[in-house]
């Protein structure tokens, strides 16, 4: 990340969160410089209340850590979810926090605020993620490798950042956190309700909430590193090679040197090697299963009894809503005969404005008469638990 004269501070406004187009937004800071955007949500109300999420916390299927700073020792204590009553009750008055993931997968209300980050992929995003803190509470220096957009949601935190290329990022050994062992800030401010702060990837910060109670929304993007990627590709095509296809070698010449791997050697491993001549297809239905399944937490899981092709047709007829399940994510591509429709690692021919509209709209509402494909790809996710029918509801 290199020096820039654009603007770190900008103020957003109803019309445009960012505080500038989408385009503008992508080209000039996505991914490049960290921005700070006040009034990006104006009289910005959160989702959520702190018992709310307090609650969630206890959860057993729920993400969550507690995280207490001994100010004094400089020592810090995480406590991993779910948590209890009894744990907030041992909490001191102040220097503590309490992070709950996936929340957007659990609260309808947060999920909507997503809305606002509709000019982004949606399978490139991970998750919502809140925390409340007490006046001190924060989780220290650290630094993130992918983007995320930090929505102050209730009271004040104090955010210092630093944009200097050369900054060091070595880890602290004496904490469970990934804290850094130096930070030198060189910008610092403190956000209110509504402002929002937009980091990329590798800018160390530092968030400490201020005065009162505390509450940030952080939207998280999903970023595979390449070690996952070249790993998961690696899976996907050797469990779809024949044992047959084997290294071959007819064009083999007498050897000049003996046991030299020369170049025509590397040549044929290259060959061999189906990275080296994968098509479009294959990459798009490794990449659609692998993209809709990184990071998930939970899937959705299938009816105790799969729904009969006969009644679906009749619940459709009737105009039942089908509802997207919270825990599955969706993407889809083009390919030469219609599209593929991609949902927590499996692959569904489609239609490629079915699939479009299912990964676009929670609520699905079938409008217009199904032709039999899409209502084949309708049946199979919901019997596979990504749609859920909604039978209370009738257009």
């Amino acid at each position: 990340m290199t020096k820039t004269s654009l603007p770190i501070e900008v103020r957003g406004s109803a019309r445009q969160p960012l505080g500038m187009s989408p385009a503008q937004f992508l080209r000039d800071y996505w991914q490049k410089h960290p921005l700070l955007i006040r009034n990006a949500f104006p009289d910005f109300t959160p989702p959520l209340e702190p018992d709310d999420l307090a609650g969630l916390a206890c959860e057993e299927e729920a993400l969550s850590r507690l995280i207490i700073h001994d100010e004094r020792r400089d020592r810090w204590t995480v406590k991993t979810g779910p948590l209890s009553e009894e744990d907030f009750a041992k909490t001191p008055s102040e220097n503590w926090t309490l992070l709950v993931q996936d929340v957007d997968k659990w609260d309808a209300d947060v999920a909507a605020l997503l809305e606002s980050f509709r000019f982004l992929p949606s399978w490139r995003v991970d998750d919502i993620m809140i925390s409340y803190a007490e006046p001190g509470g924060g989780v220290g220096a650290h630094v993130d490798q992918y983007d995320v957009f930090l929505l102050q949601g209730l009271g004040q935190r104090h955010w210092a950042i630093s944009d200097d290329p050369e900054a060091p990022t070595d880890f602290r050994d004496d904490v469970e956190l990934k804290q850094l062992k130096h930070f030198e800030p060189t910008h610092e401010w403190l956000l209110e309700p509504g402002d929002m702060l937009y980091l990329p990837p590798g800018v160390p910060h530092d968030g400490v909430a201020f005065g009162g109670p505390c509450m940030t929304i952080s939207v998280g993007m999903r970023a595979p590193s390449r070690a996952e990627l070249t790993g998961d590709l690696a899976d996907y095509l050797a469990e779809r090679l024949a044992d047959e296809d084997r290294y071959r070698d007819p064009d083999l010449k007498p050897v000049r040197a003996a046991g030299e791997i020369d170049r025509a050697a590397l040549a044929r491993v290259r060959d061999a090697l189906p990275f080296a001549a994968l098509d479009d297809a294959t990459l798009a239905d490794w990449f659609g299963r692998f993209i809709t399944r990184y990071r998930v937490a939970r899937a959705p899981a299938a009816p105790d009894k799969p729904i009969a092709e006969a009644a679906f047709a009749k619940l459709l007829g009737e105009g039942a809503p089908l509802l997207r399940h919270p825990w599955s994510r969706m993407a889809w591509a083009r390919g030469k005969d219609g599209a593929t429709l991609f949902a927590n690692g499996q692959a569904y021919p489609a239609p490629a404005e079915l699939a479009e509209r299912l990964c676009a709209e929670r609520t699905l509402d079938a409008g217009r008469k199904p032709s039999a494909a899409e209502r084949a790809l309708l049946l199979a996710l919901v019997n596979d638990g990504h749609l859920v029918i909604q039978k209370g509801r009738r257009r």
